[in-house]
């Protein structure tokens, strides 16, 4: 019996990827850091409750069938935003007590990886493949 893997469809990671980018560069822009909150809040309410408002919108935007569009591994895409929700509020608490380098370093990491995902490679998912690679040697080592 072949089991289903769970997935997103790469529109909504890539609108998903591009709104935080956007986000980031409206935030330098307008020195209104605020502005992060929302794709924060997108992605605590993604992570929590499954519900991406922003990924929702963009999914009404589909010509096709969801399951037409090349699939992105759901656990995979969940790490990733993790790592941008960590990365989103650590900009945004930075910024409010007025550290601004160390905003501008939370920042800069969340929108140079979305960016760079957008072009093709994954960070997030580089970082996995190597923590999953670390946990399956150190399980070996165990027995």
């Amino acid at each position: 019996m072949e089991s289903q893997v769970r997935s997103v469809p790469l529109p909504l990671v890539r609108t998903n990827q591009w709104f935080i980018v956007v986000s980031v560069l409206f935030t330098w822009i307008t020195k209104q850091e605020w502005i992060l909150a929302i794709p924060l809040l997108a992605g605590l309410m993604g992570l929590f409750f499954g519900f991406n408002p922003v990924m929702r919108l963009a999914k009404l935007f589909f010509r096709k069938n969801p399951a037409q569009y090349i699939p992105e591994e759901w656990d995979q895409q969940q790490f990733n935003q993790k790592i941008a929700v960590i990365c989103l509020a650590g900009g945004l608490l930075s910024f409010l007590m007025n550290w601004t380098l160390l905003g501008y370093v939370f920042t800069i990491m969340v929108a140079a990886s979305a960016f760079i995902a957008i072009l093709g490679f994954c960070v997030g998912c580089y970082m996995r493949f190597h923590w999953k690679q670390y946990l399956y040697k150190r399980s070996l080592n165990k027995q």
